[in-house]
């Protein structure tokens, strides 16, 4: 029997039912879902939460699908994805709030047109905030968790709780959220004062140099660097890219499949014709291979795998919720 959804639609969710999951991430590839459910506000996400529980129905959360591989099978559970078109943010001299919802790269304009410092790495991020808190995302040797002063939570019970950046335990590309399965609801920045022009200046460099190295989605589907970089071996070091360790393996001209490397980076898998999510897996499987061979480095994905995936051991699953 089918739930009653008039409580969720007169808070203005929109709700789909076997809805094409391929639409919402930035790879397209994906199956349906029974049902679909938009959330763009705080406000809704907590009630949609919180509706999905009392109805005992299973759920994951997404955001701006920028770091998803989803099954061409679907995925038999809802999906409740929190976006919102229009930035929800709101500053003083020495902090941002914003939801979690809204886009990280409209968050790092923002600084920078109201002259606030701190978050100017964060320009042409894809994803949501709420996705980049939860997977520390970061750019030019900084990333969220350093900037983060705290969050406003809500549990898989759909119960709301604060946070400070401190609690979310973060490590390179990662926090303790991946496995608490907490959404970040709204998120707290520190910033400060600097000169708007200089900022503005600053970010069209930081934009001029992500779209040299990284691919146009429109044009070449996925989902950013695949692998994270690689750790250094001393406190004196940097990360290495792995990128780079692919490229000297030859890992260029990999491919299974529609999935293909990007000609430019290494350590980015594309949609081709006929791509298939089973491909991509298949092809980060190969990646791995050839550099544990070459340099004998254990690579670890950024990029998350859901559903059913033919080779997928159920202990490499990484589901969101």
């Amino acid at each position: 029997m089918t739930p009653d959804f008039t409580p969720l639609k007169a808070l203005g969710v929109i709700i789909e039912h076997n809805a094409p999951l391929w639409k919402w991430t930035t790879f397209q590839l994906g199956g349906p879902c029974p049902y679909f459910f938009s959330c763009s506000t705080p406000e809704q996400l907590e009630a949609t939460v919180k509706f999905l529980v009392a109805q005992k129905i299973l759920f994951i959360l997404i955001g701006g699908g920028s770091n998803l591989v989803i099954s061409d099978e679907g995925i038999n559970c809802a999906v409740v994805r929190y976006v919102s078109l229009q930035p929800l943010i709101s500053h003083t001299p020495n902090d941002i709030t914003v939801s979690g919802s809204t886009s990280l790269d409209k968050l790092a304009l923002y600084a920078a047109e109201h002259g606030l410092e701190g978050l100017n790495y964060t320009s042409g991020i894809p994803g949501t905030v709420g996705g980049a808190v939860v997977g520390n995302a970061g750019a030019f040797g900084k990333q969220v968790g350093d900037v983060l002063r705290s969050v406003t939570l809500l549990s898989s019970a759909g119960i709301k709780h604060e946070a400070t950046a401190q609690e979310l335990g973060f490590t390179y590309r990662n926090s303790r959220l991946k496995e608490t399965g907490d959404i970040v609801v709204s998120a707290v920045f520190s910033v400060r004062p600097a000169d708007r022009v200089i900022l503005l200046k600053e970010r069209d460099e930081l934009l001029k140099i992500r779209w040299e190295k990284h691919p146009d989605l429109k044009k070449y589907p996925c989902a950013g660097s695949f692998f994270r970089n690689i750790e250094p071996t001393s406190k004196a070091q940097r990360r290495q890219a792995t990128g780079w360790f692919l490229e000297q393996a030859g890992g260029k001209n990999l491919s299974v499949g529609g999935a293909r490397i990007f000609e430019e980076h290494a350590n980015i898998i594309v949609k081709g014709q006929d791509c298939r999510a089973s491909d991509v897996y298949e092809l980060s499987q190969k990646m791995a291979a050839l550099a544990k061979k070459a340099f004998d480095l254990d690579l670890v994905r950024e990029v998350r795998f859901v559903g059913k995936l033919p080779g997928v051991k159920e202990s490499e699953k990484n589901i969101i919720w």
